[in-house]
């Protein structure tokens, strides 16, 4: 409702205004949690058609960096050396080439959860690096994640409760090497204020490119190379998924990084669990890939520990910073 005369807007526009100001950032990080939950579908269709894991995450980063080259052109300038940038680049570069390989290759659902158990590597390199103390609840939220972990891998035949396959243990790679590039970030904005926050993400995309290719040898080597190009090169199809995906990356960083300014970092890091959801429906729908009694109970204890690190308040746990720089 407006008042006559002046334009000035009534409560319940105003309120209605505020509703959607509210409503929108946290809209942004849900399409960012929903993009990440159904990224592993387009890479294992690329390995159907001849295009490994390792140089698809590859070719995805390129576009991805290009794309935001041009966009943040003007930002390049803010870039210098640091060991700590340095950092970032490897520690996405890993994040994202163990977390598309271990969910091309393995089981989708049991390679995110062990992914989500950042909140015990958090605790670890934020005590390391930043000098936070982890605490006792902060130790009971490890000891919940770890249990889980435990308990969802655990089997008589298999004794130990350890990753059984190369997927999960890329997948656990891929967790202890995001809440290595969280904290970095973290630490990137506190020491390296002058760089804006968009050259964080390039950077990081950067070591994406780089990392997929140092990894090569380790996919197939050469031979993938080869075959991925000829596959890019032949197919229209493949080359279409490769640069949707590439430029649907880019743009999904984007929109999260919108949310993540205006979204306080635990209610975005509890919004963000929504990528098991989409992982979840997604997997036994496409891939017809499920989770027994005892995986659920393992899943659901590495959730509610990422749960109640988001909700405890700040002092009485262990500060996790945000995802959301990049993924896939």
């Amino acid at each position: 409702m407006t008042v006559a005369g002046n334009g000035s807007q009534g409560p319940d526009v105003a309120s209605g205004a505020s509703v959607r100001t509210r409503a929108a950032p946290a809209l942004a990080i849900l399409i960012g949690s929903s993009v990440w939950g159904l990224a592993w579908f387009p890479y294992r269709m690329l390995a159907q058609w001849g295009v490994a894991a390792v140089p698809a995450q590859a070719c995805t980063a390129t576009v991805a960096l290009l794309l935001l080259t041009l966009v943040y052109r003007r930002s390049l300038g803010t870039l210098r050396w640091s060991w700590l940038l340095a950092g970032v680049a490897f520690a996405g570069g890993a994040t994202n080439v163990s977390f598309v390989w271990g969910t091309t290759h393995g089981h989708v659902m049991r390679v995110l959860l062990l992914f989500y158990l950042t909140p015990v590597w958090t605790a670890l390199f934020a005590h390391w690096l930043l000098g936070e103390r982890v605490g006792l609840c902060g130790a009971g939220l490890i000891a919940l994640a770890l249990g889980g972990a435990g308990l969802m891998l655990w089997s008589p035949e298999l004794g130990w409760p350890m990753p059984d396959n190369p997927g999960e243990w890329a997948g656990a790679m891929a967790g202890a090497a995001f809440a290595l590039n969280n904290v970095l970030l973290r630490k990137v904005s506190q020491a390296l204020p002058d760089v804006r926050p968009e050259m964080r993400s390039w950077t990081l995309y950067l070591g994406c490119v780089v990392g997929g290719l140092l990894v090569l040898p380790l996919d197939g080597g050469v031979e993938a190379g080869r075959a991925a190009l000829a596959e890019l090169s032949s197919s229209g199809t493949s080359a279409a998924v490769v640069l949707a995906l590439g430029c649907t990356i880019a743009i999904t960083n984007v929109i999260v990084q919108f949310g993540l300014a205006r979204v306080p970092a635990n209610q975005a890091a509890l919004i963000m669990l929504f990528e098991i959801v989409v992982a979840a429906v997604s997997s036994w729908w496409l891939a017809s890939e499920g989770l027994d009694m005892r995986e659920i109970a393992g899943g659901l204890c590495i959730v509610a520990a990422g749960v109640l690190s988001g909700i405890l308040p700040a002092p009485r746990r262990c500060k996790s910073a945000t995802p959301g720089d990049a993924m896939v």
